[in-house]
């Protein structure tokens, strides 16, 4: 294909169909299949692995199937059906098992192919993929064939790969014998923003043809990505994916960041909800009323914000007193007078706020008071109308 052929890839990197062949080994997974093959040597009963959508639960069974398959018994269920009569027939199809038409054959059969197993020295795993969908009628006929031990050892181990609806499902009391027999929890994370660099570049080494040495993602692309997705392995195959499209459009060998930015514009929803999944469990970390109480910190600095702006805008105000000579120098004084004796300074009473010469008085208006006689004295300013107090009586 022109597209593959451009980048000098012999598969799409990015596919979103779980391939075991572009497994990327973070730690965090390493130690969740490290404990899986302990727990199960440990003859423990139930285990359960959940994640967030994503987060790469389903490649992790496919890896522990392929581990298993070949030394033990493996029945590999996916996407199971919440009815108890098919989980266990699902059980026998996977382990082979013929003679399993009824249900209540069905435990028998089952049994009896447990016990031979145990007797062989093998063990019998059933791994079930998505059980979230089990339901609570298949969540129990699961705890049913967990039951099947002898008087030392369990003969049947279950993984269960889920979402987070599954934790929901074991918190219902009718099923609290099972939640108590889930020996081992994990949970998958999504990657670091380091890890999600990682993984792309890792990903695109895995599937480029030979002789193809030159770094087909630029850093910024990679880093803006990786910071997008939310560290969601499947985000990010499908904005690293697109941004290849951008790149090819454009008819440039390598993705910038501007390709990947191009990508991400392009997935706002998908984008946007990884982003309010890292918010959501932030204040889920704060607890209901930290959380409540920093809304409302929030708020009040919002309010006391806007009204320190408001009041600033308004600028102070104060109210102007008008000084004037006594009555007698008011009548004799003249303004072609050259130098008007010293006048005696008088303060009138404090009268209603006068309006700035910027901005319009808003206050009441003032009660009406006798006429006064108005005098322009030469060495005032001459924009300033002085009043004059009135004479006394």
């Amino acid at each position: 294909m022109p597209y593959l052929a451009h980048f000098g890839l012999r598969d799409h990197p990015f596919a979103l169909t779980p391939n075991t062949d572009y497994y990327y080994p973070t730690q965090e997974n390493a130690n969740i299949i490290a404990s899986l093959d302990f727990a199960l040597r440990r003859d423990t009963g139930i285990i359960k692995i959940v994640g967030e959508v994503g987060t790469g639960k389903t490649l992790l069974c496919r890896l522990l199937v392929n581990k298993l398959i070949d030394s033990e018994a493996v029945a590999d269920i996916n996407a199971p059906q919440a009815d108890a009569g098919s989980i266990v027939r699902a059980v026998c199809r996977e382990f082979a098992i013929d003679d399993a038409a009824a249900e209540d054959s069905a435990y028998a059969a089952l049994n009896r192919f447990l016990v031979e197993e145990h007797a062989k020295g093998r063990m019998a795993v059933v791994v079930v993929d998505e059980a979230q969908h089990l339901g609570k009628a298949g969540l129990e006929a699961i705890r049913l064939v967990s039951n099947l031990e002898t008087e030392t050892s369990k003969l049947l181990q279950i993984v269960l790969f889920g979402q987070t609806e599954l934790d929901d499902l074991l918190q219902d009391p009718s099923l609290r014998q099972l939640n108590q027999r889930v020996v081992f929890s994990f949970n998958t994370q999504p990657l670091t923003q380091a890890e999600g660099k990682r993984y792309v570049a890792h990903r695109i080494r895995v599937s480029r043809r030979d002789g193809v040495e030159y770094d087909i993602f630029h850093d910024a692309a990679l880093a803006v990505i990786a910071e997008a997705s939310g560290g969601i392995p499947r985000v990010i195959n499908i904005l690293a994916d697109k941004s290849l499209l951008v790149a090819f459009s454009a008819g440039s060998p390598t993705v910038l960041r501007s390709h990947a930015l191009e990508a991400i514009r392009d997935t706002p929803n998908l984008v946007r909800n990884s982003f309010s999944r890292r918010i959501s469990a932030w204040f889920g970390g704060l607890g209901l009323k930290s959380a409540a109480a920093a809304a409302a910190l929030v708020m009040l600095l919002a309010v006391v914000g806007g009204w320190a702006v408001w009041h600033q805008g308004r600028g102070p105000t104060s109210t102007a007193v008008a000084v004037s000579p006594p009555a007698r120098v008011a009548e004799t004084a003249s303004p072609s007078a050259a130098n008007p004796p010293p006048a005696a300074v008088v303060t009138a009473p404090p009268a209603p706020a006068a309006p700035t010469p910027t901005q319009p008085a808003t206050g009441p208006a003032a009660t009406p008071s006798p006429p006064k006689k108005v005098v322009h004295h030469p060495r005032r300013h001459p924009h300033v109308v002085h009043r004059a107090a009135p004479k006394p009586a």
